[in-house]
């Protein structure tokens, strides 16, 4: 079986598999749910931040009366680590089509403190919902067919600390978005790959909240290294996507002041263009 049939071949369903257990939420009380941060979903010793976003859309999905994220503005106030957390949401307005509120996701600190970590505001609809008119001059970004793309299992060295994150993706990067990890990096900015879950469970709009932030920085294809933190990222979530293996394009197109931006696409099987994303990171100059 070719790769592009294995990928879309589905062992897990959606509801069923790693990464909806890993995101779920247990209510507490009104607007309250308890989450435990797998560590499954780390790289460089972070938490990323595309995994925290769907936990705290995964909440919203329940406190609001629309289930499907539309738009999701998240600001990352301190780093989060694996383990138990507190997420409290806010109903700030309901309408016919779409609902807006707010959540943050707290843990505690070495002295017992309450600790904020991340903020969310984000409106929620109902996507089958959308008419399916399209007027677009986007088009899908020119990736190779799998079987000349590279995944984390073909570097010739890991990634130093955790890549955790690496064994629930499915992830076959573009070659000329990959000189970086030969020492000889582009430039230019870019990073393009297909991308799954490794479980074979098909993307969602919530799944899509990960796929926009979990691809290797476009830093390291600039000739920078290290962690790249997220500071704020917004997400616009377009249509639920089709059935098969994503693409996804990310680009930065300034570095400035230590912080870069990072424009990501989604699109589907079905070549519509199904997310989009932007966010402000850090970047480590030295």
């Amino acid at each position: 079986m070719s790769e592009a049939a294995s990928v879309q071949a589905v062992r897990a369903t959606i509801g069923d598999s790693e990464f909806d257990r890993d995101t779920a939420v247990t209510p507490r009380g009104a607007g309250v749910y308890d989450v435990d941060l797998s560590a499954g979903w780390t790289i460089i010793n972070a938490v990323n931040g595309g995994y925290l976003l769907a936990v705290l859309g995964r909440a919203l999905a329940d406190a609001l009366p629309h289930s499907d994220p539309f738009t999701v503005s998240a600001h990352y106030l301190t780093a989060s680590q694996p383990g138990p957390a507190v997420i409290r949401t806010d109903v700030v307005r309901t309408g016919r089509t779409l609902s807006t509120g707010q959540a943050s996701l707290f843990q505690y600190d070495d002295e017992g403190r309450e600790v904020e970590r991340i903020r969310v505001l984000a409106s929620y609809g109902d996507l089958d919902a959308l008419p399916d008119d399209v007027r677009t001059t986007a088009l899908p970004p020119a990736i190779p067919p799998m079987d000349q793309c590279f995944g984390p299992q073909d570097a010739p060295a890991p990634i130093p600390g955790s890549s955790a994150i690496t064994d629930r993706l499915f992830l076959k990067l573009d070659p000329a978005t990959l000189g970086w990890a030969l020492g000889a990096p582009s430039g230019k900015g870019e990073m393009r790959s297909w991308f799954g879950l490794a479980d074979g469970r098909d993307a969602d709009p919530l799944s899509l909240l990960l796929a926009v932030d979990a691809l290797p920085p476009t830093a390291f294809e600039i000739g920078l290294s290290g962690w790249v933190p997220t500071v704020e990222l917004t997400v616009h979530v377009r249509s639920r996507p089709a059935p098969g293996p994503l693409r996804v394009s990310i680009t930065t197109r300034n570095l400035a002041g230590g912080f870069l931006e990072e424009d990501a696409e989604v699109w589907d099987s079905a070549d519509r263009l199904v997310a989009q994303s932007r966010q402000l990171a850090r970047a480590r100059l030295s």
